[in-house]
């Protein structure tokens, strides 16, 4: 998704807006996407490579399965070695089609992400957004008012990260109302107004408990940077 100057532009003036009333911080990430994921994907398919093929043996894998045989049957010790062979042979073709297959079923978008467990794209996610948290500053502003709004689009994860100050005077179900208000405008196919609306609700927080002081200065530049 490709994000116009008019899209910085409105989040500029939503930050601005939110700001007039207060001495805090507010800052805009948009990640198209924080990960790969290579890693579980090839966890996947080495692990589906290991359980398919012996799941195979009991129903006869043999190397008549990928034409390593002649279809003739020799009653004979000396042909024993020749068929535990081809059998071997058969074993490890069945293991690299099996993880060549997977692998390239999880290139797929949609496939990829249901390979990757909630729990790991919420980490990684997490870990992103703490680096941007802390990469602009925002765990340093004057009364430890900062806020970051952070989609991760291709991943599906948002992260509202608010620093002490701030955090402290609210409740976990504020910071979830902003998540909420984020995701819904993403499920909606309009990310911007996602933000908007998260950047709306973490002002009017920040302006109830943080008004602007005398020689506020604003400490975090307004505006929306994309990964």
């Amino acid at each position: 998704m490709d994000f116009t100057p008019e899209d910085h532009s409105r989040i500029s003036r939503a930050i601005a807006e939110a700001e007039s009333g207060t001495s805090g911080e507010i800052f805009c990430v948009i990640s198209r996407r924080v990960s790969t994921y290579r890693d579980v994907r090839l966890a996947w398919a080495a692990g589906a490579s290991l359980v398919l093929p012996a799941i195979l043996v009991p129903m006869g894998l043999t190397g008549e399965w990928f034409g390593l045989g002649d279809g003739w049957e020799i009653a004979h010790a000396a042909s024993q070695s020749d068929e535990v062979n081809r059998a071997l042979v058969a074993y490890v073709l069945a293991q690299v089609l099996t993880f060549t297959g997977v692998y390239l079923l999880s290139v797929i978008p949609l496939i990829g992400r249901l390979m990757v467990p909630q729990r790991i794209r919420r980490a990684r996610v997490r870990r992103v957004a703490l680096q941007q948290f802390l990469a602009h500053g925002l765990h340093d502003t004057a009364d430890r008012t900062g806020v970051l709004i952070f989609a991760a689009m291709a991943d599906h994860e948002v992260e509202v990260i608010a620093d002490t100050g701030i955090y402290s005077r609210t409740t976990p179900e504020f910071w979830g109302e902003a998540v909420s208000a984020l995701v819904q405008g993403i499920k909606r196919g309009q990310p911007i107004e996602g933000m908007e609306a998260a950047i709306a609700l973490c002002g009017g927080a920040l302006s109830q408990h943080f008004p602007p002081r005398d020689n506020d200065i604003n400490e975090v530049p307004d505006r929306l940077v994309v990964l």
